[in-house]
């Protein structure tokens, strides 16, 4: 019956500082958890900044893409009526209206970007020419592949070519 009366009894003291700590465990628990939030928060955050600059970026490569090939086309519909004001000009050399016509037409061209690819005296370059013709050369002075006559001029807009120049190119 000793062994009956003697039972140990473990008390576990509380005290006030243990009270604090443990709040300030779970004050941390939670302040960490509300870090990892602001966290996970702001990535969003950046991540949809970042979209819609790309998103903006995008249009408005699309736009300049979408005008840069209307005017083009414009440009493209506009090359035969400067091709008939020079065949023109070609039969009537001095006739001031055609003439007036042609620097019109010329001063449009230089206003939306558009420049007539020089030929005559050029050397091939089958990026900006169309040799259509080969022709014994002209004189001794004249090198392989120059151009020496130009049947429909060429033009550019911008750094694309909207018509390759048609051309005579010596032998």
């Amino acid at each position: 019956m000793e062994n009956e009366d003697k039972k140990e009894v473990k008390i576990e003291t509380v005290s006030v500082d243990d009270k604090s700590q443990i709040a300030n465990g779970k004050q941390n628990e939670i302040i960490e958890q509300l870090n990892n939030k602001i966290a996970e928060l702001n990535d969003k955050y950046l991540r949809t900044a970042a979209e819609l600059e790309n998103t903006r970026r995008r249009a408005s490569l699309d736009i300049e893409s979408v005008s840069r090939n209307r005017a083009m086309s414009v440009a493209e519909k506009i090359l035969p009526v400067m091709d008939a004001v020079t065949a023109a000009l070609k039969v009537n050399a001095d006739d001031a209206g055609i003439k007036s016509m042609q620097r019109a037409l010329e001063n449009a061209f230089s206003q939306i970007g558009i420049v007539k690819i020089e030929s005559i005296g050029e050397i091939l370059n089958p990026q900006f020419h169309n040799a259509i013709q080969m022709v014994d050369k002209p004189d001794e002075n004249t090198a392989t592949n120059t151009i020496v006559d130009e049947l429909q001029s060429g033009y550019m807009f911008g750094d694309t070519v909207l018509r390759p120049a048609m051309v005579v190119v010596s032998k």
